[in-house]
């Protein structure tokens, strides 16, 4: 069935990109994205010099999002890395189970939006209000900030890793959000408080800062055998790389990760055991379940050893 372009869509994804924010076509009614994974990539258009993923695609060119749009009824991605941003992400139960851990009920915690007022709280600080502020479909909360000068901030999920708290996943460089204007089962994404993104409070970059650069150190000293620099340093840009994975990408950039490192592994460059430990670091501190992370790591780098004896590409 073709689909049908949305006006009000377009109108939206115009809108972001005119306030520098760059943006790319969500699937309709979804918050993967709708570009092709490095598999099936044709190495043409966009990709002709490389798979070029959705950060790369991302786009504040109002003749690019015309033409995205103009396909078809897409919800709306925005790459908070390229758009300096940091949007803190204030989510809320999914079933009656999903209720609080014992630290924060004890504290009448019911939401991310409560985990919030707490810290604000334990550090003396006022709630952060007055920046821009969207009401997602689940009936959560994005909070939108400017990313401090200077430091690096990335993904965090939750209580995992440097997660500021449960029910909380902050997304920066290396991450997306849907944007206002796009819909989940029906229920939209709209602007609750239209401002410019205040800066980021100082107390919340220190709180992510020196923890978000541990959480992505892998749990193994980086190292290489034969004295390899290329082999350290390429652990140490996988690792980094699905650390900070997004929410819909995160499983796709381990895979990628571990068959990289496999083909290391196959020529003896690096052990199976450094980057098994590595990737399951990563894995978890970009939220992926531990169960689920350790599984793909020994399906990929099984595969990628089996298939690259000599450390062939993978």
């Amino acid at each position: 069935m073709p689909l049908t372009a949305r006006p009000d869509l377009l109108a939206a994804a115009l809108d972001a990109a005119q306030r520098g924010w760059p943006v790319f076509p969500l699937r309709p009614g979804d918050k993967r994205p709708a570009l092709h994974h490095t598999s099936r990539c044709p190495r043409t258009g966009p990709c002709t010099d490389g798979h070029a993923g959705w950060e790369q695609r991302a786009t504040t060119d109002p003749d690019a999002v015309r033409r995205a749009w103009g396909h078809g009824p897409y919800n709306i991605g925005l790459a908070t890395g390229p758009a300096r941003l940091l949007v803190i992400d204030l989510d809320v139960p999914k079933h009656p189970g999903d209720t609080a851990p014992e630290r924060w009920a004890e504290q009448g915690v019911t939401d991310g939006a409560d985990v919030l007022a707490a810290l604000c709280e334990q550090h003396q600080q006022p709630y952060p209000t007055g920046t821009f502020t969207v009401r997602t479909a689940s009936g959560g909360t994005h909070l939108y900030f400017t990313a401090p000068a200077g430091t690096v901030l990335r993904n965090t999920s939750g209580e995992h890793g440097s997660g500021l708290g449960w029910k909380i996943d902050t997304r920066a460089a290396g991450g997306y959000v849907v944007a206002p204007g796009s819909a989940i089962g029906g229920r939209a994404y709209t602007v609750e408080h239209d401002a410019a993104p205040a800066p980021l409070p100082p107390w919340i970059a220190r709180l992510l800062a020196p923890a978000r650069m541990a959480a992505v150190r892998p749990a193994v000293t980086i190292r290489a055998r034969n004295g390899s620099a290329y082999a350290a340093a390429a652990l140490r840009n996988e690792t980094a790389n699905v650390a900070g994975a997004a929410e819909g990408t995160r499983n796709w950039t381990l895979t990628r990760a571990a068959r990289a490192l496999g083909r290391l592994v196959a020529d003896g460059r690096l052990t199976r055991t450094e980057v098994e430990d590595a990737l399951k670091g990563a894995g978890e501190a970009c939220g992926l379940p531990a169960r689920d992370a350790a599984a793909t790591i020994t399906s990929a780098l099984g595969w990628s050893i089996a298939n690259n004896p000599r450390g062939e590409a993978a």
